[in-house]
């Protein structure tokens, strides 16, 4: 676990897999128990959370694209287009992420 602290990508790889939790919550019960069930708390909840996160997650997809020469319309564009997909982070860091990560250690 400490190696996904130690450096921005490793950060990137850890929120993004938050980022991704957090739209599943939102995307498959918050929403379908507001809209359904007439009971918005788990959006209250988890909606402020997600947002923050994915604020967060946003920065360090360009902070990270600058250090890995990225293009913006390549594997920057990527990242973010994934990040609005349900289970689209967890792909990016399954093909992109991980090998980059275990590639500068």
């Amino acid at each position: 676990m400490k190696k996904y602290f130690t450096s921005a990508m490793g950060w990137l790889r850890f929120l993004g897999f938050f980022e991704g939790i957090t739209l599943l919550i939102l995307v498959f019960i918050a929403v379908p128990m507001k809209y359904i069930w007439a009971n918005g708390i788990v959006s209250q909840l988890v909606g402020p959370l997600h947002g923050a996160v994915f604020v967060i997650y946003l920065v360090l997809i360009f902070r990270v694209g600058v250090d890995q020469n990225w293009k913006l319309f390549g594997v920057t564009g990527k990242m973010i287009l994934a990040c609005f997909i349900p289970f689209g982070t967890f792909y990016m860091d399954a093909k992109v992420l991980r090998g980059i990560h275990e590639n500068e250690k």
